[in-house]
């Protein structure tokens, strides 16, 4: 199997028809000065857009003040945000692809007196850092509701925006992740304890993001068991505990997974050969992306070169049904023509990603 062939295929996902299963991870760049996306931002996507079936835009905070700390990150709640955001989607669509705004909480990750809300307060499960240390109080039931209605209502601006769906950033330590972990989730309520418990807010996300956005309107979930401050973490011990999790999600709404892991093609569990991309789409029979170290000499985070597995890997992957859309980060990053490129056998003419150039946040 040619798998950068089959990949280009078109393919209908979720209710929608994509021109391939090509996406565009999401990586934060910090180009929208007072959170509002530029000309610029709408070109970078469009350059990107013809040969993919989905972008998957960065992390756009929602419109909770205490949702992140830059000013420079796009965020939703503005009103002023909106019709920049429809040229995003627009020029996107032009190229003849799907577009997903990510929706973003960072959690514990903020610091304190951050911009462009200084006085907000960093929102966390248990008042907990990443390292366990305390900063701060347990985030109340009354924040808890407030955060979740902002999830709700900036997906309904997303999709008011032109989007073709959202992603729930639920992955590498950010605030819905924060409640998954056990490390920085100990409180003793509703939404902590037993991991019933901890999956319980982002299953109310997903119902309240439903009710907003209708039952046509795309719902993807990004997850992972690494977090930026600990590579070896895990939510789910065992296939046991993955299927909980995922379980749960799909039947408040989730459409789509996004497993994040840093390398595709390794196995989840002891005892099984299958990915973390491969567990979910066996247990959720939903449509799953696989993503990590496509295209690039290193997991990020490192700065080791890897021995990256070769397209025959993939193609065994992708033929047994471990995936069905394939997501690219870096290598896209670096360069926009990098499917037509490696698709056409024209490897020595991609510009290589090198990690010293860029400011590249996953």
């Amino acid at each position: 199997m040619d798998i950068w062939a089959e990949l280009a295929q078109p393919a209908e996902v979720a209710g929608l028809h994509l021109q391939s299963r090509y996406v565009m991870a999401p990586m934060t760049r910090s180009q929208c000065p007072g959170g509002v996306p530029t000309e610029e931002v709408a070109q970078y996507y469009a350059r990107r857009a013809d040969q993919l079936g989905m972008v998957i835009t960065e992390g756009i905070y929602i419109s909770d003040p205490s949702a992140g700390g830059s000013p420079d990150v796009p965020r939703f709640g503005a009103p002023e945000a909106l019709a920049p955001w429809r040229e995003v989607t627009g020029a996107v669509h032009d190229k003849g692809a799907k577009i997903f705004g990510q929706l973003w909480h960072i959690g514990c990750v903020r610091r304190a007196g951050a911009q462009p809300y200084p006085n907000a307060p960093v929102l966390t499960p248990s008042g907990l850092s990443m390292s366990g240390k305390q900063i701060g109080e347990p985030a109340s039931l009354a924040q808890i509701e407030a955060v979740i209605a902002a999830f709700a209502e900036s997906a309904r601006q997303a999709k008011e925006s032109g989007f073709d769906g959202v992603e729930l950033h639920g992955a590498h330590g950010y605030l819905i992740d924060q409640f998954f972990w056990e490390r920085t989730n100990r409180r003793e309520d509703a939404y902590g304890g037993s991991l019933a418990n901890r999956i319980r807010f982002a299953v109310e996300i997903v119902q309240a993001v439903r009710d907003a956005v209708g039952s046509e309107f795309p719902i993807q979930f990004r997850f992972s068991q690494w977090k930026g401050a600990d590579y070896g973490a895990e939510i789910a011990k065992d296939e046991v505990e993955l299927e909980m999790i995922l379980t749960a999600l799909g039947e408040a709404g989730v459409d789509i997974f996004h497993p994040s892991t840093r390398r595709f093609w390794l196995p989840a569990f002891e005892g099984s050969p299958l990915t973390l991309a491969g567990w979910t789409r066996r247990i959720s029979s939903k449509p799953t992306i696989a993503v990590g170290h496509v295209g690039v000499g290193s997991a990020f985070g490192d700065d080791a070169p890897d021995a990256v597995p070769g397209a025959d890997i993939l193609a065994r992957l992708y033929e047994d049904n471990e995936f069905d859309l394939l997501a690219i980060g870096r290598a896209l990053l670096a360069d926009p023509r990098w499917i037509e490129k490696t698709r056409l056998g024209q490897t020595n003419e991609i510009d290589s990603y090198q990690k010293e150039s860029e400011r590249v946040f996953y």
